[in-house]
């Protein structure tokens, strides 16, 4: 059944979380995930017998030059991403195939005795309340024209290729949100671009890295 989620108290007070480096998660856009180590089976199992949301939160250690990345229960953001599951699949191996939808971001507040080996979180919704109206055209078309201008100039210096087509046909929020999640921008210039309040605000942060030079980057190919 699908839920509609037009305040912040029409959501959980605790969510469990998910700290994936460099996967990042929008309001209203998708991120499929393969779920295999029995921890996060177990979270998944859960999210799907409650409210079915999962918190997807990057590990602040991803952001620090000599942060030890193997760290069990790494320090987490300050803000993630909520998301819903929405598409769900068990493969015959046991791994589970399953897409998020997402609802709104959080800012993290203490965590939580799951008594379960997967983390749960107390969350604050409020600071981003704003996710939860429903989208609108809030961005003209000159905004659109400026963002493919930084884009052409950044994927002309890398070498990168994309398919033109879809940049060209692609709604503006989905355009912005995929170019911020699937670009090769480094885990903290992410994380900036999940913070950023609004739509607006990720657009001009998004133009603003895509117009930085980018040394050391090889070819590529830009979703």
């Amino acid at each position: 059944m699908t839920r509609v989620y037009r305040k912040p108290s029409d959501l959980p007070v605790a969510i469990p979380v998910f700290p994936l480096g460099g996967a990042l998660l929008f309001p209203r856009a998708t991120l499929p995930l393969n779920i295999f180590e029995p921890r996060y089976l177990a979270m998944v199992d859960a999210a799907l017998a409650s409210h079915r949301l999962i918190g997807m939160i990057q590990p602040a250690s991803m952001f620090g030059p000599n942060a030890p990345l193997d760290d069990d229960r790494p320090p987490l953001s300050q803000v993630g991403c909520a998301g819903r599951i929405t598409a769900y699949q068990e493969t015959e191996d046991g791994r589970y195939l399953i897409a998020l939808t997402g609802i709104g971001r959080f800012r993290i507040g203490e965590e939580l005795a799951a008594g379960a080996p997967y983390r749960l979180a107390r969350v604050d919704w409020t600071p981003f309340a704003h996710d939860l109206a429903a989208a609108t055209n809030i961005l003209d078309d000159a905004a659109r024209a400026r963002l493919q201008e930084a884009l052409r100039a950044y994927l002309r210096r890398g070498e990168f290729k994309t398919d033109w087509a879809a940049v060209e046909s692609a709604p503006l929020e989905a355009l912005i949100n995929s170019l911020s999640s699937g670009s090769p921008f480094s885990n903290s210039e992410k994380q900036a671009l999940l913070e950023a309040r609004t739509l607006e605000d990720r657009c001009a942060a998004l133009i603003s890295l895509l117009q930085m030079e980018r040394p050391g980057q090889g070819g590529g190919y830009v979703q």
